[in-house]
């Protein structure tokens, strides 16, 4: 019998729901709609019932397959109380409780757990992952924002409250840019998708570079693949903002190394597709920044987990864990 774990990735915009095998394969997946309208008793009747279907289908698939439970990966999620918190990008205001809507669904058998996406991510890399034998590693993920997971002894490190682990608010720069959460200077407003941005527009107007391939593009047109693909093609301001991104990553990483001493750094998202233009620098950046007992130990490496699956499978990764307790 096939042992599966549900993972459900809830964003802004969908709410994407996946059984995942023990190696980490999604064998079927469902996506729903993550409402506007803010009501969330019927979001959870209708988020269980696409969970019903989901299952549904696992068995029109001919599997004979064991259900073990449901792991959640969401913005501002809590471990701990099994909250969303006054996520800014979801209509569910304040605080609800979304493992417990779920356990009144599903039968008291099913380990359930919710906890943030970054978080999710980094226990998805230990376990089906890169990581798989480390138990000292973090977890980086690059795109609209920064976000990261802290792994210590194999265990993901929540802290007091449940939100441990905001690598990407470390204060990088004191009063430079505004970050998405209106404080200044922070790592994730140069090294998100939106800060690459905003630092080849900032290359652009200072050298004037009206040659540049990305001149003729507007902020909101341009993307980090755009970036990338001018650097491919040597493009000068494209392969500086690689350059500043990584002075800027291997900078925050380093202070990270200084804090927790991992094995590993692992980068996900879409602008680590770069490979070493965004690699390269930022391993430079970090070891330039290092105290001397760190140099030189500490990798840097690319996730394992596939990207278009990685939410789902890392949330789903949740049930293995809560099952090893």
């Amino acid at each position: 019998m096939k042992k599966i774990a549900i993972g459900i990735d809830i964003g802004g915009t969908n709410t994407v729901i996946g059984a995942v095998d023990q190696d980490g394969n999604v064998m079927v997946n469902r996506t729903i709609d993550t409402p506007k309208h803010g009501d969330f008793d019927k979001y959870m009747t209708d988020l269980s019932a696409e969970i019903k279907e989901l299952i549904k289908s696992l068995k029109l698939m001919n599997e004979d397959t064991d259900i073990l439970g449901i792991g959640v990966g969401a913005p501002n999620g809590n471990y701990y109380n099994g909250t969303i918190e006054y996520a800014p990008n979801l209509s569910f205001k304040g605080v609800v409780n979304i493992v417990e809507g779920l356990k009144k669904n599903f039968p008291e058998s099913y380990a359930i757990a919710l906890t943030n996406d970054a978080n999710a991510a980094a226990i998805g890399e230990m376990v089906y992952g890169g990581a798989q034998d480390m138990k000292n590693f973090v977890m980086f993920t690059l795109g609209t924002g920064v976000g990261s997971g802290v792994i210590v002894n194999g265990d993901l490190v929540y802290g007091h409250d449940g939100f441990a682990g905001e690598c990407g608010h470390t204060t990088l720069i004191p009063g430079g840019r505004v970050c998405g959460c209106g404080a200044l200077g922070h790592l994730e407003a140069y090294c998100s998708a939106p800060g690459m941005k905003r630092t080849a527009f900032e290359l652009m107007a200072h050298y004037n570079a009206d040659d540049s391939l990305l001149a003729d593009k507007s902020y909101n047109e341009l993307t980090s693949k755009m970036i990338y693909e001018a650097a491919e093609k040597g493009d000068k301001i494209a392969l500086e903002v690689f350059e500043k991104t990584g002075h800027y990553l291997g900078q925050g990483l380093a202070d990270t190394v200084h804090h927790l001493a991992p094995e590993a750094i692992f980068l996900f998202g879409g602008p680590t597709a770069a490979g070493d233009y965004i690699f390269k620098p930022t391993y430079e950046s970090m070891n330039n920044h290092l105290l001397p007992i760190f140099k030189d130990k500490i990798k840097i490496l690319p996730s394992k987990l596939k990207l278009g699956d990685a939410a789902i499978v890392g949330a789903s990764a949740l049930v293995w864990k809560e099952l090893e307790k």
